[in-house]
């Protein structure tokens, strides 16, 4: 049984040479783990990163943490668990219709946002003016996966997989293929479903969509998404670049920066936001002046790492986390079911 086992993995392996784009990152190329070990009988080496991902404790805890918009009173608004699901869809579509590796492109867009705070950006805006250095969520993610999950042990992931997450950033210059894919539909993902979602609260209206990005990419959520997909694709058929022509990038940029300036930086949430920032803030402050109540705190060879530390805490906290442990830190306990 367990040659036929190897025969699987090696079948997908010799399937991928036969099949995929030249462009393509093949299992069998991978650069490999920082830490090696011996290969699954059945799943590719990608595979196997996608699967550590899914069943990991940070992706879990995605189910929980705001996207845009902070403890809406509807059921159908975005997490960052949805977006993240959402993102891997829009990447498998183009890799396969590119014929690129689908396993590796899974992986990254499942952990690319692993290292987002509670509260979304607001959360990550507040966390970077705490931390000395800075804070952001592309290298928390990576952080995540090679530091902080399984106790400290991290996931091991391959070099693909871990570029891929570090890179997925607008700024980010990802090695592979699979890597620019998801760097694009991330994109593509957050700006249309967050027009959806700020539609739905009532912060936009269809007419406020400027005008000329309607008419380019389609005037709902559906059609935009479907139009920068198959521009992606067509742009890019047998090239070693991943692209979009220039009328759809620069829609799809214009609506970020509408977005920008309408919804992630309005008014709409602009005192839950404060609270927010309030919150993160003492939190950490307390931690600060009483680390020995900071959950797995070592002593005092800790201290010069403790900013960072408390950090690693909050990032990982679901927003309920959060809030339940504001009430029990500074509130009375007659207080805390309020």
């Amino acid at each position: 049984m367990r040659g036929d086992s190897v025969n699987l993995r090696m079948y997908t392996e010799m399937l991928e040479e036969q099949s995929l784009s030249p462009y393509a990152c093949k299992s069998r190329d991978t650069k490999g783990r920082r830490e090696p070990r011996p290969l699954c009988d059945i799943r590719t080496e990608f595979q196997r990163d996608r699967d550590k991902i899914t069943h990991s404790k940070a992706f879990r805890r995605l189910m929980h943490k705001t996207q845009v918009f902070i403890s809406p009173e509807g059921d159908h608004y975005r997490t960052r668990l949805t977006h993240t699901l959402e993102v891997a869809q829009i990447s498998r579509t183009i890799a396969r219709a590119l014929r690129l590796n689908e396993d590796l492109t899974e992986a990254i867009a499942l952990g690319h946002d692993l290292g987002h705070t509670p509260f979304g950006h607001t959360g990550e805006h507040a966390l970077n003016s705490i931390l000395p250095g800075g804070f952001r969520h592309n290298e928390q993610s990576l952080r995540v996966v090679d530091v902080l999950e399984k106790d400290g042990k991290g996931l091991n992931l391959t070099e693909e997989v871990r570029d891929g997450i570090l890179n997925h950033r607008t700024s980010g210059s990802p090695q592979t293929l699979e890597g620019r894919i998801v760097q694009l539909s991330d994109k593509i993902a957050y700006i249309n479903h967050d027009i959806d979602d700020a539609l739905r609260a009532g912060a936009l209206r269809q007419e406020d969509i400027p005008a000329d990005c309607r008419m380019i990419l389609g005037d709902s959520s559906k059609d935009r998404i479907d139009f920068l997909i198959r521009s992606v694709i067509k742009t890019s058929q047998g090239k070693d670049n991943i692209e979009m022509d220039p009328a759809a990038m620069g829609s799809m940029r214009k609506l970020r920066s509408f977005m920008f300036d309408t919804v992630y930086a309005g008014s709409l949430q602009a005192k839950d936001r404060s609270k927010i920032r309030h919150m993160l803030e003492n939190i950490y402050e307390y931690y600060m002046s009483k680390p020995e109540e900071l959950p797995g705190f070592k002593g005092k060879d800790d201290d010069e790492e403790l900013p960072r530390t408390i950090c690693d805490f909050i990032a990982g906290m679901t927003d309920r986390y959060a809030i339940k442990l504001y009430g029990k830190l500074f509130l009375p306990s007659t207080w805390s079911g309020y």
